[in-house]
C-alpha cells in the first residue's frame, strides 16, 4: 500500500486541509444538482466557489478557524468583494456555520443570521437551504 514518506511542511499542510474543506463542500452542492466552478485564482473578488442553478449565480467563500465555543470572533475578509455565503469550518471540531455575506468589520460564529450545521452533507445542505 502507498504510504506517505516525507514530511509537509506546517504552510502546505494547512494549504491542504483548507483546500479539503472547500473540496466537501463542493462535492455536496454538486450533489445538490448545483452547478459548480472554481476560480484559477481568487484574489481580488473573495470567491472560492462559484455556483449556478442556471440564471442565478453566487459567490462563495470558504473559511476555517481554531474555535473554542460559538462565541468565537471571526474576522471580515471579503469587504467589498460581493460575496454572497460565506461558509466557515471549525478546524478543531466537528461544525460549522453558513452566513450570508455581512459588512460588519467581525461577527461571533453564533450570530442570529449564521445556520450551525455539524460537518456532513445532510446537515450542511439543510442549513444551506435555510438561506
Amino acid at each position: 500500500m502507498p504510504r506517505r514518506l516525507t514530511q509537509t511542511k506546517a504552510g502546505t499542510h494547512q494549504a491542504l486541509k483548507n483546500t479539503s474543506f472547500e473540496s466537501m463542500v463542493v462535492s455536496w452542492l454538486m450533489q445538490d444538482g448545483w452547478q459548480v466552478f472554481i476560480p484559477i485564482l481568487d484574489h481580488g473578488h473573495q470567491t472560492d466557489i462559484l455556483i449556478s442553478d442556471g440564471p442565478n449565480y453566487y459567490r462563495i467563500q470558504v473559511k476555517t478557524v481554531n474555535a473554542t465555543g460559538d462565541d468565537h470572533l471571526v474576522q471580515n475578509c471579503w469587504e467589498n468583494s460581493n460575496v454572497d455565503v460565506v461558509i466557515y469550518f471549525v478546524r478543531n471540531s466537528n461544525w460549522g456555520v453558513i452566513t450570508p455575506g455581512f459588512s460588519e468589520k467581525e461577527r461571533k460564529l453564533n450570530h442570529e443570521d449564521h445556520r450551525k450545521f455539524a460537518q456532513n452533507k445532510k446537515e450542511f445542505l439543510r442549513e444551506f437551504h435555510q438561506l
